[in-house]
């Protein structure tokens, strides 16, 4: 597979991706999606580039989708423990705490993403990121009362990352 880099010189070259750059990618998901999210080019290096193609990729891309769905329908109905025990003890409810309210609220915003990732052809990997990053943040606010960022504002801002 072949990238386009980015040359230092503010010229494009046509560089190839080795299995090895997937495999740092990978291992530095997290750094990686942050500075995607905060706007630094694909271009600017192979493990961003590989990191892109990635998220960006419709599988991923699906897998997103799949979860926003997952949790809108998760914040309306109650929670309901996990029937079956396991051979270390009692059964535990394996869902994670939503901040319903906030879910709610922000519903349409977060379907509209869900459909967004869908659509065939390209999208913006600075995009995809801020949404896989909205998900994958433990600490934010579809997750946390506490948390200080607006729920909406967060999927507003991803929803416009992946307009071209």
């Amino acid at each position: 597979m072949h990238v386009l880099l980015d040359d230092g010189r503010g010229r494009l070259i046509l560089k190839r991706l080795w299995p090895w750059h997937q495999v740092l990618a990978r291992g530095q998901a997290a750094r990686l999606d942050r500075e995607l999210a905060a706007g630094t080019s694909p271009e600017a290096s192979a493990s961003l580039a590989a990191r892109a193609g990635w998220l960006t990729s419709t599988g991923f891309r699906r897998d997103l989708a799949a979860s926003l769905r997952r949790i809108l329908v998760a914040a309306g109905e109650p929670a309901r423990p996990v029937a079956a025990a396991t051979s270390v003890g009692p059964a535990r409810a394996l869902r994670v705490p939503l901040r319903t309210t906030r879910i709610s609220q922000s519903a349409p915003l977060l379907a509209d993403l869900a459909s967004r990732l869908l659509e065939p052809g390209p999208v913006p990997a600075r995009g995809v990121a801020l949404v896989a990053q909205l998900l994958a943040d433990g600490t934010g606010p579809l997750y946390r009362e506490a948390a200080r960022d607006d729920l909406g504002t967060l999927a507003e801002r991803a929803a416009r990352a992946l307009d071209w």
